[in-house]
């Protein structure tokens, strides 16, 4: 999963980390590239030595820029990260974007409502956390399955962490 949840270590409460999930790493990336250069200059191995090479290899050349300007832009849209984080006295959720701009919601955690919207939202299953007058999206990126799992996990933190103690 492309979240995981980890205890605060100076005060009671927990945090969840999430981000857009890669399918392809960047040691994928750098062989992609490779096997495309390989593969598109086998046909150019034949017009060595003619004009003809000369008029091809740009256009081979552009095919594998294209290709990597076009995954080095899917890694630096990709770069979104969120935390939140669930005290018993608040809920804090910050989202950066790929630009470095943050967005900022809190919330006390006693009246914070994590609600899953089936349909009607951007995606199917959009989950959104309310409180304090605003609601929000959490963990939009993700896919449906991992959306269903991070509402139902919400859900059980917010309730742990408003739990009395006693």
């Amino acid at each position: 999963m492309p979240y995981e949840w980890t205890p605060l270590s100076d005060r009671p409460g927990r945090r969840l980390l999430l981000w857009p999930y890669r399918s392809l790493p960047r040691r994928g990336f750098a062989a992609t590239i490779l096997g495309l250069f390989v593969l598109i200059t086998i046909p150019l191995y034949g017009v060595i030595g003619t004009m003809l090479l000369w008029g091809l290899l740009p256009f081979a050349m552009a095919a594998v820029g294209a290709l990597w300007w076009g995954l080095e832009r899917s890694y630096k849209d990709a770069e979104i990260l969120e935390e939140l984080i669930l005290t018993p006295e608040l809920a804090q959720l910050t989202r950066t974007e790929p630009r470095g701009d943050r967005k900022e919601w809190e919330c006390n955690s006693y009246w914070t409502q994590v609600t899953m919207h089936a349909h009607g939202g951007p995606v199917p299953h959009y989950v959104t956390l309310k409180g304090s007058g605003r609601e929000v999206e959490i963990g939009a990126f993700l896919s449906e399955p991992e959306r269903k799992a991070l509402y139902v996990e919400l859900d059980d933190a917010l309730r742990d962490v408003n739990r009395p103690v006693g």
